[in-house]
């Protein structure tokens, strides 16, 4: 179910270690990431991912939060949304 989904946008300065630690704090949170795309562009780190919450024993806020405290120690720019939010954001 989409309400289920949650959108996770990151930008920043590339380095080491970057999907390594939001994965592992999704892990932690219970969340399943379902497709992940990232790129290099000219030096700079971009990453989409799909997660899914069903399963998680956490809320969306607490999950949101820790990725993007995550991404503050890592230097990383972070957005995360509910896929049904960023879906009706995105229709025409």
């Amino acid at each position: 179910m989409s309400e289920d989904k949650i959108i996770v946008t990151i930008s920043g300065k590339d380095g080491v270690g970057i999907v390594a630690e939001i994965a592992g704090v999704l892990a932690k949170y219970g969340v399943n990431i379902e497709d992940i795309r990232q790129t290099i562009m000219q030096g700079c780190f971009m990453m989409f991912l799909l997660g899914d919450i069903s399963k998680s024993t956490y809320s969306f806020k607490e999950i949101k939060d820790a990725v993007t405290e995550s991404g503050k120690k890592l230097g990383m720019e972070i957005w995360i949304q509910k896929k049904e939010i960023f879906d009706k954001m995105h229709t025409i």
